[in-house]
Order: structure tokens, then sequence, then C-alpha cells
């Protein structure tokens, strides 16, 4: 009767610890979670096969092992091939596909092309949120930046989760890509003629960037969605901005379906962009 007293009280003990790690939002809880149900199930009496994962768990179990940029891209791709009729981020270009290689029809947003004739013609998976603004927030990034965050064993999960949720990827112009760089959104100027039609204008000496109003709401919401998620810190300047930009510019009817359709591949909704479909019916 004591030992079976003692048995329950470890399984108690283990199941609470686990779940403590599993209703955080970051990654690397969900993988310290798992490990503190292997330690439990080896030094203990405790029955891994009875502990039930919270709400979503197996989703994000899916994340954490599978989760990376270049399983993104693939999906994403899929995406908008079966969508043909989605537009380029942003300027707005229809763009077509040559097996994985999505080309960008110029002409058809008016875009000029500024410097590298190469990369305005053909798409790229952008990071709305750029990879250095969620990177530089880890040790590893400090230490080595991109290239050791993906690699090294401590911060390798963290890092690939969060440069592959493709919440945060959107089809884009490469030259605009590579021009923003890893420049902050703001409000700036009223003139835009870097692109020729293409209202996006670059900042290169403040290193700022602004977007045409109809992908502001979008953005705000990935900036809110990748802070909240995996708890990263935005300045004061993006917070005012990514709220006020979040409440004036309302989700529309494909920004709803794709927050569920990489949901559905994903495992995980952007819960800003959920709220104000549901809110809205779309």
């Amino acid at each position: 009767m004591a030992k079976k007293r003692r048995t329950n009280k470890n399984q108690k003990q283990v199941a609470n610890i686990a779940n403590k790690f599993f209703q955080k939002k970051n990654p690397i809880y969900w993988l310290l979670g798992i490990i503190v149900l292997v330690l439990g199930a080896y030094f203990t009496d405790f029955d891994i096969r009875q502990f039930e994962f919270p709400k979503d768990q197996e989703a994000r179990q899916r994340v954490i092992s599978e989760q990376n940029f270049n399983k993104a891209k693939t999906e994403l791709t899929k995406i908008y091939k079966a969508h043909p009729e989605q537009k380029e981020f942003y300027c707005g270009c229809d763009f077509s596909w040559e097996g994985r290689k999505g080309i960008v029809d110029l002409k058809s947003c008016g875009y000029k092309v500024r410097k590298n004739e190469v990369r305005a013609n053909r798409i790229e998976w952008e990071h709305v949120m750029p990879a250095y603004a969620f990177g530089n927030q880890l040790q590893c990034w400090k230490n080595g930046g991109r290239e050791n965050c993906k690699t090294q064993p401590n911060y390798s999960i963290q890092f690939n989760t969060m440069e592959g949720d493709m919440h945060n990827l959107q089809p884009a112009v490469g030259e605009v890509n590579a021009d923003r760089s890893n420049f902050g959104f703001n409000e700036f100027t009223k003139t835009f003629n870097q692109y020729g039609q293409c209202q996006f204008a670059t900042d290169f000496k403040n290193r700022q960037v602004q977007p045409r109003n109809e992908i502001k709401g979008m953005i705000a919401r990935t900036y809110l969605y990748m802070a909240d998620r995996y708890g990263l810190n935005l300045s004061k300047n993006e917070e005012r901005l990514m709220s006020a930009w979040n409440k004036s510019y309302p989700v529309q009817k494909w920004e709803c379906e794709r927050n569920r359709i990489i949901e559905s591949v994903q495992g995980n909704d952007n819960p800003f962009i959920t709220q104000q479909c549901q809110a809205l019916g779309l």
C-alpha cells in the first residue's frame, strides 16, 4: 500500500514538472518537458504511457522535431502553387512557378529594377520579422551569428523552429528582400519611387523600410505573434507601431485562409489573426 502511494506521488511530481514546461510558449521548454518525462520513467516508477499531453501538444512535438526554414519553404511553395491568384507580398506583383522557382511578373505591378536584376525577377521567402531580430536575442547569435544558432546543440532546435515558422514567411521580390535586409518597419514618407510603381520605400541611411498599406496589418499581426509565441522582446516603437497597424488594418480573406492552411500543416495558428477572422466571420 505504501509503495502504491509512493508510485502515485512520483507520477504526480513528474507529470507536474513536465506540464510546467509544456505550458511555456518557447519550444526549448517543450524539449525540456520531454526530457523530464524520459528521466522520470528511467529513474522512478513513473509510467510515461499514462501521461496526458496538454491540448495541441502533439502538434508542438511535431514542430520541435520537424520545423526548419528549408521545410517551411517547401510547404509554402505547395500552398502558393495551389493558390496562383495570390500576389507577391511587398509590391503586389503576379508571379508563377517553374518547379520550385518563383518567377516575378514585374510588368504586372509596374516594378522597376533598382540595382539587382537577377534577384528582382525571382521570388524569395522573406522573414517578416527578420532572422536578426529574433536570433539576436539568443546567446548563440552573439557568439557566431546565424550559422552558429543553426548548429549549436543548445540553441539549434529553438532557432530553427523560429526561422522555419511559416506564419513569419511571405513570398517577396528578391531585390526588395535584399534591400530590406534586417531593417525595421516604420512610416516616414509619402513618396514611393525607388522600385517604379511598387509602394515600398527603403531608407538605407536610417535602416528602415515602409510597406504599402495593404500589408501593414499582416506585418503587425506577424510581429505580435512572433513576440508572443517565442517570448521575444519588441522595442517600444515597434510595440506602438504594430498595435496601431493591427487596429487600423484588419484581416482580409486570404490572411484568414492562409492562417488556417498553415495551422493544418505546421500545427498552430496565429491567434492574432484567428481572433479577428472569427470576429469578422472570415
